[in-house]
């Protein structure tokens, strides 16, 4: 297979690569349906379908998904002690959002009953836009140390380690584009939650839903795309 075609099968092999597929499904249907429902009320439904579809998927594909949390603490708690507080509340945030996601998609699919779908989304929104906050945090932090570390490496350029300096700068860059990415995917996600925490009408407006979960799905693909 070509090169492009392998990083697409190792992409979708990943939870996060199918994730991140359905989800732009989910968003572009939802702009689409709001573009077309006042000409085409009828496809507009076919695609309002298909981003309920989407988005039941995609909480079914996510169960268990909470415990990841206490994997990304116990594999990589942070370089220091500020930054472990940082991870414990953004992954504390995270788990509460998807263990209660799981209640949420039980009452939509009629498991549950659907009187609790209002009171899981709250819960589940609320952690999820709480996690947010800190990991948008400790990524602002480690890019502001990436950019210091970056202007202490080039004041040493020009002697034999010329070579091995450049080498540093290029990872410091590449980790500073995944944690924009990053910023840019958690800031888009927190509009959503906002929309269920407290709804208004900028949030809730399809516009702003639709290009938020596209700005989430997009730099959630860049990063999880295959180097």
């Amino acid at each position: 297979m070509s090169d492009p075609v392998d990083k697409l099968v190792t992409f979708l092999a990943k939870r996060d690569g199918i994730d991140k597929l359905v989800k732009t499904f989910q968003y572009v249907s939802k702009l689409v349906h709001y573009h077309v429902e006042p000409t085409r009320p009828d496809l507009a439904g076919r695609f309002k379908q298909w981003e309920l579809a989407s988005g039941l998927s995609r909480k079914a594909f996510r169960t268990g998904r909470f415990l990841t949390g206490f994997n990304a603490l116990r594999r990589n708690p942070g370089p220091s002690e500020t930054f472990r507080l940082l991870a414990v509340l953004a992954n504390a945030g995270e788990m509460v959002y998807f263990f209660f996601d799981h209640f949420l998609w039980l009452s939509r699919i009629g498991v549950l009953e659907a009187r609790l779908a209002r009171r899981m989304s709250f819960v589940s929104a609320f952690g999820e836009s709480f996690g947010y906050v800190f990991f948008i945090v400790g990524d602002l932090i480690l890019i502001r140390e990436g950019v210091r570390k970056e202007r202490e490496l080039r004041q040493r350029k020009g002697g034999d380690e010329t070579s091995s300096l450049e080498d540093a700068i290029g990872k410091i860059r590449a980790d500073r584009v995944m944690r924009l990415m990053g910023v840019a995917a958690n800031v888009a996600d927190l509009f959503i939650a906002l929309a269920d925490i407290e709804p208004n009408p900028f949030c809730n407006h399809t516009v702003t839903l639709g290009i938020s979960g596209l700005v989430s799905a997009w730099a959630g693909w860049y990063r999880n795309w295959p180097s």
